[in-house]
């Protein structure tokens, strides 16, 4: 059953994300570039995190 649940919700993701892509092309491009920054903003702060792990953690 929760399988099911799964493909469900990844459907009406998926459905969703056309839909916004289709009708406002302009707002889904917004939404990848907030993602991206997102994911840019977390790997920097992972690499600032072991940067001073590997100074000696002070």
């Amino acid at each position: 059953m929760a399988v099911n649940a799964k493909k469900i919700a990844v459907y009406v993701l998926v459905v969703f994300a056309l839909y916004v892509i289709i009708t406002d092309p302009a707002k889904a491009a917004s939404y990848v570039q907030i993602g991206f920054e997102g994911i840019s903003d977390a790997a920097k702060a992972i690499g600032d995190f072991f940067t001073w792990l590997a100074n000696g953690a002070h």
